[in-house]
């Protein structure tokens, strides 16, 4: 069956649609979604099923961790254990935005999500259509992009569902992505190293680097 295709405005996503997605990742289900980068897979964290239909869809495999889309610092300290001073900097410099920040989770995140790592990846997308979503459900959402695992990312909604198919059965169509890079991933698990980045992408780690060595 092929996927129902939902036509969001994305700088003011339809409240009735955004209800709708958000009622439909609580209740276990999977979605195509923009965000700031590349379409990603929505589904509720703490429903197993839902993380474990993620991993499925994309053919994705069990050890790498799934990251997750927040609204808010508030948010991240609920998914963490006390975070170090340098996310916080970060945080405030650089979301919302294209910066996943990788920290140690509080227990209450299931060990499917981090994959048995201890850690978690977050970002505040700034995108709305995500951002309303998430506030809807009252959870952070899965940001693991919409394709399968080697296959190119999705930059439309039509690119998801000719590439996953009857994988999916909604995606939120909110245009074309502002753009086809993949956030940068900075890890802040190292008590001893601080920070380093683990993944350049649409910020520069150069700009990470200046950032952090102006204190």
């Amino acid at each position: 069956m092929r996927p129902e295709i939902l036509k969001l405005n994305h700088e003011t996503p339809e409240a009735s649609l955004v209800k709708y997605a958000a009622e439909q990742i609580r209740a276990g289900v999977v979605l195509g979604m923009p965000t700031d980068t590349f379409y990603g897979l929505a589904a509720d964290p703490f429903n197993l099923r839902a993380v474990e239909r993620v991993y499925e869809i994309k053919t994705r495999s069990r050890h790498k961790p799934l990251s997750l889309l927040i609204e808010s610092v508030d948010q991240a300290e609920d998914l963490t254990r006390p975070l170090p001073e340098e996310f916080y900097k970060l945080a405030r410099r650089f979301w919302p935005g294209p910066l996943t920040i990788i920290v140690q989770a509080a227990s209450r995140l299931p060990l499917k999500v981090t994959a048995n790592t201890g850690n978690v990846a977050l970002r505040v997308p700034s995108a709305k259509i995500p951002l309303a979503v998430i506030k809807a459900a009252g959870i952070p959402i899965t940001a693991t992009s919409a394709n399968l695992s080697g296959a190119a990312e999705c930059t439309t909604a039509v690119q998801v569902r000719d590439q996953l198919r009857d994988r999916i059965s909604i995606i939120l169509d909110g245009g074309t992505s502002p753009r086809d890079i993949a956030s940068t991933i900075v890890d802040l698990t190292d008590s001893d190293a601080r920070w380093s980045v683990l993944r350049e992408g649409a910020i520069p780690a150069q700009e990470i680097s200046e950032f952090f060595a102006q204190g």
